[in-house]
């Protein structure tokens, strides 16, 4: 089977770990400060805290923003759950609004209507290695004094207009396995804001500045050096690996161009990195997932059930009518998509690609991006022979 992911762990991942346990500083140490260094260089901003994963990175900045009980926050649903569950780790309410058809990023033009006395926030997620329409974004957020905190968790390197994700408000970066960056497990927050800086390095380290002088109520969100040795390493693989993601997409694209199935889009003035390659392909999405798997290509869904429907957002009564997230829930799939994807694996997955559509939609089928939308009251991706998804895309 061909997988969705596969992280590129390499000779210098293992001699850069290795020199750390020779060292004996396991714990948070000089390569953590390393790695924070380059990543604050490489996004462009001041400050890079290192975390101990994306959902840490996304609570500490909640946190620190001083969100609380009441508080709203206006994201979207179209994401991992942890963006939400980071909202409300404090206390505060996600407030969904929908996404674009063709980009699955927020639609920015339907912000201002969410905005209420209680808004604090914006937090649009970079989805799919994508930057969203930050111009409109921060046009918003400054106009009605809101902070802005951008999910940059799948997007390492993804640009708008020239700038970096995470450089726009505070940022959150997951350092997961299968991102296009990793430490295993680990994360970043990156801001310009010194104070919020300063507060969040004493906030992730049990609250004390100073050994066993306890300045606030804090946790354990650090990193170790273990991790930032390899996250020093996979920052220097960084240009190449997404140069090699972005091949890889145009090689499916041009294969693909001829299909009734709408390719990802990469709108003027953004770069894509390419997190994940993901395609619409209408109702007949399940069947062709099934017929990709059948086939050894490690097809799978982001996200087959979206957050506002989740079972425990709707017991908090966080109702939402997201029409074109209802629709890319269960129009959706995502291909094998990682540096080393050889040209046979690629081989392989356009073939089976191709295949699946012709048989499941036909030689003169159109797709129609955002059509199709799921039964009102049903959960998309959870249709009569739905198949389901068989990893998931952490923070």
């Amino acid at each position: 089977m061909i997988p969705i992911a596969r992280p590129d762990i390499g000779q210098e991942e293992i001699a850069a770990v290795t020199e750390v346990l020779q060292s004996g500083m396991l714990a948070q140490g000089k390569r953590v400060k390393e790695l924070e260094d380059g990543w604050a260089e490489y996004v462009g901003v001041t400050h890079a805290i290192a975390m101990g994963n994306g959902t840490l990175a996304l609570m500490a900045i909640f946190a620190g923003i001083g969100l609380e009980p009441g508080d709203e926050v206006i994201t979207v649903s179209h994401t991992f759950a942890a963006t939400a569950n980071a909202i409300l780790s404090t206390g505060a309410t996600p407030v969904f609004v929908d996404i674009e058809p063709d980009t699955y990023l927020i639609d920015a033009k339907k912000i201002e209507q969410a905005i209420t006395p209680r808004t604090r926030a914006i937090c649009p997620v970079h989805l799919f290695g994508l930057v969203a329409d930050m111009d409109m974004i921060r046009a918003i957020a400054d106009r009605h004094g809101l902070v802005v905190v951008e999910d940059a968790c799948q997007a390492h390197g993804a640009t708008f207009r020239g700038r970096m994700a995470g450089s726009f408000g505070h940022g959150a970066f997951s350092l997961y396995a299968t991102k296009n960056m990793t430490t295993a497990e680990g994360g970043f927050v990156t801001t310009n804001d010194g104070a919020l800086a300063d507060w969040l390095r004493v906030y992730r380290n049990q609250g004390m500045r100073a050994r066993y002088q306890f300045e606030m109520l804090g946790f354990n969100f650090r990193m170790t050096d273990l991790a930032a040795a390899i996250g020093l390493a996979q920052l220097a693989k960084l240009p190449r690996n997404t140069a090699r993601r972005r091949e890889i997409a145009a090689r499916y694209d041009a294969a693909f161009g001829e299909l009734p199935i709408g390719l990802p889009i990469t709108p003027d003035g953004r770069t894509h990195v390419f997190h994940q390659y993901t395609l619409d392909v209408g109702g007949a999405r399940d069947a062709i997932v099934a017929d990709l798997r059948e086939a050894g290509v490690g097809a799978d869904i982001y996200y087959p059930i979206p957050v506002h429907r989740q079972r425990y957002i709707m017991e908090r009564g966080l109702h939402a009518e997201l029409p074109v997230t209802d629709d890319a829930a269960a129009r959706t799939l995502a291909l094998p998509m990682f540096p080393g994807l050889t040209d046979a694996e690629q081989d392989q997955v356009i073939a089976a690609v191709t295949g699946a559509v012709e048989r499941h939609l036909g030689p003169n089928a159109t797709v129609a991006v955002g059509a199709a939308p799921a039964a009102p009251g049903s959960a998309p991706g959870t249709q009569p022979g739905a198949q389901p998804a068989a990893g998931i895309a952490a923070r």
